[in-house]
């Protein structure tokens, strides 16, 4: 009898600690997508230079509505001015250094000798502070023109860098068959999101994979944990694997999400019903916050989203995962 609960006992051990051993694994399961490295560096590169192009172009077109107000403003100020600096003009040819000196000589009293100085003075600092004022005014005006050619000059090298970031994207979604714009997935109503820090000049600063991976037993990046969190709050919490272990791609570096559009598990057949709304929802979501919150790209249902080029058609080799007819993917920057 000791002899039997023995074995007894001794499988159920071994098959507990099988249990632990795979636990963690399932526990962290993520969709195989494929693994086309070449693709996914290219969709990267033409990603973050469209998003960077982007955020330059709107700084520049930013500084050149604040240097028009300059040019606008100064100019104003400078008109205003316009009659007293003539004054001073005319009062100066008329009555000349000589004159000047006349109307001291004529004081008829030693009083009114100074009284004379004091006020020749008075009226010599203010022509001067006067004159000095009009003159900066006006090279205001003249370099905020000038800093509003640099901008015009930045904004044309940021829209030919967006031609070429676009045109590159076009080429590798070509390359496995993608590529044609497509209907996309957007949403008006869809919630906004707390915006994630940027530096102060607009752009977003460098991030490692620091903190961590609430999804799995990695890490992630700030800004991709910040999007995740705006998700779950906004209402999408179904499954969701962020970090994983890759050849390529963001999710090694922690700048990727795979959010299952079924709440529990990633599906091995395309999203129907329920699940394919909330996919369609979630997609919607994070393109209209990719400014907020700092995405490079999405892809959902066999479309892809970038920055620059809109919704395109998305051509993943495999089934439901590699397709993301099953998952909703983004990309963070």
């Amino acid at each position: 009898m000791a002899a039997v609960f023995q074995r007894r006992l001794s499988t159920v051990l071994v098959l507990f600690l099988a249990f632990l051993m795979v636990a963690p694994a399932a526990a962290y399961a993520d969709p195989d997508e494929g693994d086309d490295k070449t693709l996914r560096n290219a969709l990267e590169s033409a990603a973050k230079g469209q998003a960077t192009a982007i955020q330059k172009l709107k700084a520049s077109k930013k500084r050149s509505v604040q240097l028009q107000a300059t040019v606008k403003q100064a100019q104003a100020g400078a008109k205003a001015m316009e009659k007293q600096v003539a004054e001073i003009a005319t009062r100066s040819y008329r009555l000349g250094r000589p004159n000047t000196m006349a109307m001291l000589l004529d004081a008829t009293s030693p009083d009114i000798f100074l009284d004379r100085v004091e006020q020749l003075d008075m009226m010599a600092q203010l022509d001067a502070a006067l004159l000095t004022k009009y003159r900066e005014t006006l090279d205001r005006a003249k370099s905020a023109k000038v800093a509003i050619d640099k901008e015009v000059g930045e904004q044309t090298r940021q829209v030919a860098a967006l031609t070429k970031k676009k045109k590159e994207a076009e080429l590798a979604l070509a390359s496995v068959g993608g590529g044609p714009v497509a209907g996309g997935f957007v949403s008006g109503s869809s919630p906004l999101a707390k915006p994630a820090p940027r530096n102060s000049d607009g752009s977003w600063p460098d991030e490692g994979c620091t903190v961590k991976d609430p999804t799995s037993s990695g890490c992630l990046t700030p800004r991709t944990l910040n999007a995740y969190k705006e998700a779950k709050a906004d209402g999408f919490t179904r499954y969701t694997v962020c970090w994983s272990q890759r050849n390529s791609g963001e999710h090694p570096k922690g700048q990727a999400c795979d959010m299952s559009s079924n709440a529990t598990t990633y599906k091995n057949s395309a999203a129907t019903g329920g699940d394919r709304a909330y996919g369609d929802r979630l997609a919607a979501y994070f393109v209209k916050n990719a400014d907020r919150l700092g995405v490079m790209y999405v892809i959902w249902f066999r479309q892809i989203w970038l920055p620059n080029d809109g919704w395109r058609s998305y051509s993943g080799s495999g089934g439901a995962s590699a397709e993301h007819t099953n998952h909703v993917h983004i990309s963070m920057l």
